[in-house]
């Protein structure tokens, strides 16, 4: 793909790393000081437009920015780099961070092998999307819970950059016993990054953020201008098969309490790490309505940690 991509646009009229052209573009806006205009469709596509070569003539996809402002200075460094190579960087290293998460779990090499050749791997890849970095956070947080508990705490509170897998967070740890080192180092984290953003982008960018809030529901959600194959929940599904938004959002919300159920028992009840850990980030990517093809790479962590634990206990005779 890339051969026949020289320009980074691919045969299809596509750039390549597709959705990481709404973080370089976001980023450049930053660093043009004009934060607030990631949130502008209009004004963010001004960017994109000029970014690579686009053939003309030919429709140029725009791909929006719906993250909150403390995902914008990440954007802003990488948007330091052209935009082929904020692109390499952000797929080489994230995907390291991914992979040793995978392999902190299992110590073993074939589970490189097996993490490398996950599906959502290869999504994650194709749409130069961030779920290797909620991987590593989520997992990354758990295992060091119980040794490094102020680490673990920033690990979840970085999570913020995308709030709705961060819900079941704060539940699993009360439940758990009440791991309060890692909820204050989580809340102060938070708190930090939302502080700097404010300071280093300004209040408007939060206020456009909130004001983009509506239209980013009714789009992308609601009426599924994405596409409902790629939204991964009981919502979209809902939605695909015809059910109405207000049917949509009830069976969704069951479908949530009843994950958040399981990861309170779980968790209360003091179930073995490997089994309790699976359980919250498989709950993590239930829950939410709002969750797309590329976020299920980190569905890898629970499928490693129960291999972990078959391996060391036995696994169930069928």
């Amino acid at each position: 793909l890339l051969v026949m991509s020289p320009q980074l646009i691919d045969p299809q009229g596509k750039n390549i790393g597709t959705d990481f052209m709404t973080v370089w573009s976001a980023g450049t806006l930053v660093l043009n000081d004009r934060p607030a205009d990631a949130y502008n469709y209009q004004k963010h596509f001004e960017v994109q437009r000029a970014a690579l070569p686009w053939e003309a003539g030919k429709k140029i996809p725009y791909y929006g920015w719906l993250y909150p402002p403390i995902f914008l200075m990440v954007a802003a460094g990488l948007a330091l780099l052209s935009y082929g190579w904020a692109l390499t960087l952000w797929m080489v290293g994230t995907l390291w961070a991914y992979l040793v998460t995978v392999r902190s779990i299992l110590h073993d090499r074939t589970a490189l092998m097996a993490a490398l050749a996950f599906p959502g791997t290869f999504v994650n890849l194709g749409h130069g999307q961030n779920g290797f970095v909620t991987a590593a956070l989520l997992g990354g947080g758990l295992l060091l819970l119980e040794t490094r508990s102020y680490v673990a705490g920033f690990l979840f509170g970085l999570m913020a950059y995308k709030p709705q897998f961060g819900v079941l967070i704060p539940l699993a740890l009360l439940a758990g016993g009440g791991h309060w080192r890692a909820m204050i180092s989580a809340s102060f984290t938070v708190l930090a990054a939302i502080l700097a953003s404010c300071l280093f982008l300004g209040l408007e960018t939060w206020q456009a953020f909130f004001n983009s809030l509506s239209l980013t529901r009714d789009l992308v959600l609601e009426q599924g201008s994405a596409g409902w194959e790629r939204i991964q929940s009981v919502f979209s599904a809902v939605r695909l098969l015809g059910g109405s938004i207000e049917l949509a959002y009830a069976l969704q919300t069951i479908y949530g309490v009843l994950a958040a159920m399981a990861v309170i028992w779980a968790w209360h009840r003091r179930a073995p790490a490997p089994i309790k850990n699976a359980a919250l980030v498989t709950a993590t990517m239930m829950i939410s309505p709002y969750i797309f093809d590329y976020d299920l790479v980190a569905l890898a962590l629970p499928i490693t940690w129960l291999t972990a634990w078959g391996l060391r206990e036995g696994f169930l005779s069928w």
